[in-house]
């Protein structure tokens, strides 16, 4: 499937439009330099007279340091152990979240309010009468944190210089007053919450433990039988690396639970004994563990080493058909056969005494999970009251110590400038907006003219070949800085016709026009006629047509157009010609 020409040249105009010629940018820039000064002027003027008209904005500033020494603080330390706890009890943990909520403390009304109704009071009354909390709070007070560190900077800000000491003061002890107070109400929740989960689990640890050797007693199990084969009970003990972390289960399961894995395996190794035996028959004696503790076939083994050693005697002497080595094979095979039938014998009342006691060990597999249930759910519930115990004597010591999560490490100063506005700064942004928005203006401006500088752009609107580009300036206007480009024009694309027409686009010059059209029909010779004007309906008797045209004196509309026309109208268009001000040939 192929384009349709009327889509292509569609698609062809969209993406001219759309692309961004930074030159193009450049030059309606460089073409409206007077809308981009005056922009600048007017930022520079309006940043200067806020300078003039903006109070002086004055700070006082102090640090202080979470957890002394930017080590964690008993209560946060123990707290970012178990996140649980600190959710459960509604109070936040360590690291960033804890700096990030200190923040919010130093922020609120609760530590502030007294400091904002200070300020008030020194303020005029048609100033605090308008004055809220929160807006105040936002724009006078700045906490921020030190990058790595737990150090708070603290800024105070305001426009009555003798005003900002007194309070910045005034914010460094409602601060301190009110740090000793939230690390007391923290410690002293998470104790109650401690208590009273004690006061819950401990009666459930007593009556799960009690279940689980009430159950086992009463079904021959013993507390390893209610445990895994091997590895960690997650939650079910307290290790030595710390509560929590579970109790390690050693060796390979129950006591019931392993005498039964023994029996499975002897019971299946005496059955393979037995194959074995059966399979040895009479020819060869299959020697098995159990037959040395029987003493009542030591003088049978006897005898088959006394055969065995006349019969390699008698061999040594005589062939194997003899009669008397044929009879000591005859006795040998008899005892192997005696032997392996007593073997077999004694493997299978092993074996049946090995069944017999594994089904002495069999528990019904319900029996066997409810006493595992109980028995973890015993050790769970005794591992969680052991934790919370523990986590009960911390926070205990912890509250006899008398420390500050808070500590003042410099003192209320104010700056000796002010702090606002800066000069260079809002001057320097004020005529960066100023430019800005000139340039604005002048892109705007040069883009709704609709006039076309682009050499691209005329190329593309006219669709029509360029043919040449000549330079245009005061010093190089003259009939030989183009004679010897206008002589190539006629004898080449324009040879061998009888008449041109030269068709000036936009607003040409005159001036550089009769330049131009007399060293053109100069150069034609008195043989072939040259027409000069902008009526396509005279033009069209020529045998061919030339445009002349120069950057900005044209609009995209009237390009349009004229391409248009061109098109009904049927005669031959050579090509067109640039005259540029800005070309240096």
């Amino acid at each position: 499937m192929t384009t349709a020409p009327a889509e292509q040249q569609l698609a062809r105009t969209v993406a001219v439009e759309d692309d961004i010629d930074l030159r193009q940018m450049a030059g309606a820039l460089g073409r409206h330099w007077c809308l981009i000064a005056g922009g600048g002027a007017i930022g520079l003027l309006l940043s200067g007279l806020n300078l003039l008209t903006a109070k002086p904005v004055y700070q006082g500033e102090f640090q202080i340091v979470l957890n002394k020494g930017n080590n964690p603080s008993g209560t946060a330390a123990l707290l970012s152990q178990n996140p649980g706890l600190s959710a459960l009890a509604g109070l936040g943990g360590g690291g960033n979240d804890s700096i990030a909520t200190e923040v919010q403390i130093l922020n609120s009304p609760s530590v502030l309010l007294p400091v904002f109704d200070a300020v008030k009071a020194r303020k005029p009354p048609e100033v605090a009468n308008s004055m809220r909390f929160q807006n105040w709070a936002k724009s006078a007070i700045t906490v921020k944190e030190e990058m790595g560190t737990s150090v708070l900077n603290v800024e105070f800000r305001d426009t009555d210089e003798q005003l900002v000491l007194p309070i910045t003061k005034m914010i460094s002890d409602a601060y301190q007053g009110y740090s000793n107070r939230g690390r007391a109400r923290e410690l002293s929740n998470l104790i109650t919450y401690l208590t009273k989960q004690i006061n819950t689990i401990k009666p459930q640890a007593e009556a799960s433990a009690r279940a689980a050797l009430d159950y086992g007693y009463a079904n021959g199990l013993g507390l390893l039988d209610g445990l895994p084969l091997a590895g960690n009970v997650a939650g079910a003990g307290v290790s030595k690396d710390g509560p929590g972390t579970g109790a390690q289960v050693a060796g390979r399961g129950g006591r019931v639970e392993a005498a039964r894995t023994a029996a499975q395996q002897e019971v299946k190794a005496l059955k393979v004994q037995i194959q074995e035996a059966t399979k040895a028959g009479a020819g060869s004696l299959y020697f098995a563990s159990q037959l040395a503790s029987l003493t009542d076939k030591s003088s049978t083994f006897d005898q088959l080493t006394s055969v065995e050693t006349r019969l390699a005697e008698l061999r040594s002497r005589f062939k194997d058909n003899d009669p008397l080595v044929q009879k000591l094979q005859r006795e040998r095979d008899t005892l192997v056969s005696y032997i392996n039938q007593q073997t077999i014998a004694l493997l299978k009342g092993e074996l049946d005494l090995a069944k017999a006691n594994l089904q002495a060990l069999n528990r019904p597999k319900d029996v066997v999970s409810r006493h595992r249930e109980l028995t973890q759910q015993a050790l769970r519930d005794e591992a969680t009251l052991v934790t919370l115990q523990n986590q009960l004597k911390q926070f205990q010591l912890e509250q006899a110590r008398n420390t500050s999560p808070w500590e003042l490490i410099s003192t209320p100063t104010l700056l000796d400038k002010p702090v606002s506005p800066r000069k260079g700064r809002t001057l320097a942004l004020g005529l960066f907006a100023g430019l800005m928005l000139g340039s604005g203006s002048a892109l705007v401006r040069d883009r709704r003219s609709g006039l076309v500088f682009s050499s691209d752009e005329l190329s593309h609107e006219l669709h029509i070949p360029r043919l040449d580009r000549l330079p245009c300036h005061s010093d190089v206007r003259t009939v030989e800085a183009w004679r010897a480009p206008i002589q190539l024009l006629a004898d080449g694309p324009l040879a061998g016709n009888g008449s041109v027409a030269l068709i000036p686009v936009g607003a040409v010059e005159p001036a550089d026009l009769e330049i131009f059209s007399t060293t053109l029909r100069q150069a034609l010779g008195p043989h072939c006629e040259l027409l000069i004007s902008r009526d396509l309906l005279a033009t069209r008797a020529c045998d061919t047509q030339l445009l002349l045209t120069a950057p900005g004196a044209a609009k995209r509309e009237q390009l349009r157009q004229l391409r248009e026309h061109l098109t009904l109208q049927g005669t031959p268009v050579a090509g067109w010609v640039l005259l540029d001000r800005s070309f240096v040939a």
